[in-house]
């Protein structure tokens, strides 16, 4: 009778485990159908990318994780101050976060490298930039782990912490294709 009973679970296992599978992969599919313009640079992963433990600063100094976002998708981006797809983007960031930012969804934003805090604030003043965090990664040890070589990189890291997907270079992450593919990302949450 056991090994009934444990062919029967392995069985009931295995058809949950593909049924979901597929149902994941048909949401991928349904996501990369809205990419359009530069969110066709936007990679979704097979399988998401275990989450990083590595720590960054906020402003003043105060130690953060991205297990301070957990429970909400992220969506993480690496800049600096000294570059120019980083400055075309970082308002388009911000205007993202002031229509999705909320208790599902937050832009965080991490100056990677050496980013003087007065550059940072000029550089907020200067596009305009007030809805985004001021976090540190100046030892590169986050962007090193995430294996974020050139600038800028985004993430989309899921409410468990792992990455989704990926995009390398500038973006306008407020576009109609961007809050399409992101909305659907949060209200499968829901």
């Amino acid at each position: 009778m056991s090994v009934l009973r444990s062919l029967v679970l392995y069985t009931a296992l295995a058809l949950t485990a593909t049924a979901a599978t597929q149902a994941t992969a048909a949401a991928r599919e349904d996501l990369e159908v809205m990419r359009e313009g530069l969110m066709r640079k936007l990679i979704f992963h097979e399988t998401p990318r275990e989450p990083s433990a590595t720590g960054f600063t906020d402003r003043s100094g105060g130690a953060r994780t991205l297990a301070d976002y957990r429970g909400k998708y992220v969506l993480l981006n690496f800049w600096a101050t000294w570059c120019t797809p980083c400055r075309k983007e970082m308002p388009s960031l911000d205007r993202l976060q002031a229509k999705l930012g909320g208790e599902r969804f937050e832009v965080v934003t991490v100056a990677t490298g050496r980013n003087a805090l007065p550059a940072i604030d000029r550089f907020f003043r200067d596009f305009e930039i007030t809805r985004l965090p001021v976090l540190l990664d100046a030892s590169r040890a986050l962007a090193a782990d995430f294996g974020a070589l050139s600038l800028p990189v985004t993430m989309i890291i899921d409410p468990q912490g792992r990455e989704i997907a990926r995009l390398i270079g500038d973006a306008e992450w407020d576009s109609d294709s961007a809050v399409a593919i992101l909305s659907a990302l949060i209200a499968q949450e829901s």
